[in-house]
């Protein structure tokens, strides 16, 4: 699987390319700014888009996505609770950042346990896990996590944002990720990578009984 790492934007947000090297079929994960770097990556690759898929729906990880669905036809993927922040500038807070902006609607609604598949085989479950928003999702693959901006290394996402509750975020980590094996890789929504070893070992949002 062709694998890279765009960071994006005046937030420097992680997006995450993923490529079918036998089908040239894309996906794309978080496409928060510059469409036109995330399209000129596609054809580095020679890949042909077909899904955008987004952990959250805030600005800067959905800034490019009504571009790239526009310039190549891919279906937008949303947790079906973070769908409605799309069309609702403060939910989704462009509005604080500049100029209000509506996105396309949802071609998918998105559920926890959910399969995403792309290419010849490749394919990823959805675990939802609320608390930077109510339809935060992570993707979870063949031991690695792409995990929005639920876990960062050594950190965790906001939770004072509209729909974010620490509580429910304390939930999301000690259920959905925690169990996860050491060997995951975790690639965040900003930040450096990281693995599940080092995050329960040095994380204190993972390490520490709130």
């Amino acid at each position: 699987m062709i694998l890279e790492i765009l960071v994006v934007g005046p937030l420097q947000t992680n997006c995450y390319l993923l490529g079918c090297e036998e089908t040239r079929e894309a996906l794309v994960i978080d496409p928060g700014a510059e469409a036109g770097r995330i399209q000129e990556a596609l054809g580095k690759h020679e890949l042909k888009l077909t899904k955008v898929v987004l952990t959250h729906a805030h600005a800067d990880h959905i800034g490019a996505c009504g571009e790239l669905k526009e310039a190549t036809g891919a279906k937008i993927l949303v947790h079906r609770d973070d769908a409605p922040l799309l069309a609702d500038p403060h939910q989704n807070l462009t509005a604080y950042l500049g100029p209000g902006e509506i996105f396309p609607p949802a071609d998918v609604l998105l559920s926890e346990g959910d399969t995403v598949e792309f290419g010849a085989g490749l394919r990823f479950s959805v675990l939802h896990t609320p608390g930077h928003t109510r339809g935060s999702i992570c993707l979870l693959g063949d031991n690695l996590l792409f995990s929005g901006d639920t876990l960062f290394a050594g950190s965790v996402g906001r939770t004072d944002f509209p729909g974010g509750s620490f509580r429910e975020l304390v939930i999301s980590l000690r259920k959905r990720l925690l169990p996860l094996p050491d060997a995951t890789k975790v690639y965040p929504g900003h930040g450096p990578t990281s693995t599940m070893e080092f995050e329960k070992q040095d994380n204190p949002y993972l390490t520490t009984e709130w």
